[in-house]
C-alpha cells in the first residue's frame, strides 16, 4: 500500500505499516549517521534530548550526512548506527530510514517498540528537491555528520522491517 505520512508519526500510523509499503513522508525528520547516533542514544537514555530544543516522540530518523552535495542513505547495519536503532525507538523515533539489511535481533526491537525501518533510494538529486529546509539541531563540530533537522515534502521511501518481519528475510 501507499502512505501518506505527516510528522510526528503516530503509535496507530506505525503499526499500521507492513513490508513492502511505500511510504511518503512530509514534515521534520533528524539526520545522522555513524559519528553523531552514539551521542543521541546517551542524550535520550539521560533524558536530556529535550535540552536540544527537539522531541524524539514520533520522529523519523534518516541515516544520513548532511553536505552541500546533498543527502543520500548510508549503510544502517554499521555498528554504530544499528546499535542505535533500538534505543532511540524506545526513546519514540516510529520511523529509522537508510539502506541494508539489519539484524534479527535489531527488526525484533523495531517490532517491540512499535517502530519501522524503510529503506530509501539513494538518489540525492531526488531527496535534495525533496528538502524545504535544513537545521542544524547539535554537534556542529561533526560537519556534515551533525544532528540535523530537515523540514521535507513526500520523500520517498519502502517498509523493509516492520512487526518483526524483514523485507530481507
Amino acid at each position: 500500500m501507499n502512505y501518506e505520512i505527516e510528522t510526528p508519526i503516530s503509535e496507530e500510523c506505525a503499526s499500521s505499516l507492513a513490508v513492502g509499503d511505500t511510504v511518503y513522508i512530509s514534515g521534520k525528520i533528524f539526520c545522522g549517521r555513524d559519528a553523531v547516533l552514539p551521542k543521541i542514544v546517551k542524550l535520550a537514555e539521560s533524558g536530556e534530548v529535550a535540552s536540544l530544543g527537539v522531541s524524539l516522540a514520533g520522529g523519523v530518523v534518516f541515516h544520513t550526512a548532511v553536505s552541500p552535495a546533498g543527502v543520500g542513505p548510508t549503510s544502517s547495519n554499521k555498528l554504530e548506527i544499528e546499535s542505535s536503532i533500538a534505543p532511540l525507538s524506545a526513546a519514540g523515533i516510529k520511523l529509522h530510514l537508510g539502506k541494508g539489511k539489519l539484524g534479527k535481533d535489531t527488526v525484533e526491537a523495531l517490532a517491540r517498540y512499535n517502530s519501522v525501518y524503510a529503506v530509501i533510494p539513494p538518489v540525492t538529486a531526488l531527496l535534495g528537491a525533496k528538502v524545504k529546509d535544513t537545521r542544524l539541531v547539535a554537534f556542529p563540530e561533526l560537519g556534515m555528520e551533525a544532528f540535523y533537522e530537515l523540514t521535507v515534502d513526500r520523500y520517498p521511501a519502502i517498509i523493509a522491517a516492520s512487526g518483526g518481519r524483514s523485507i530481507y528475510d
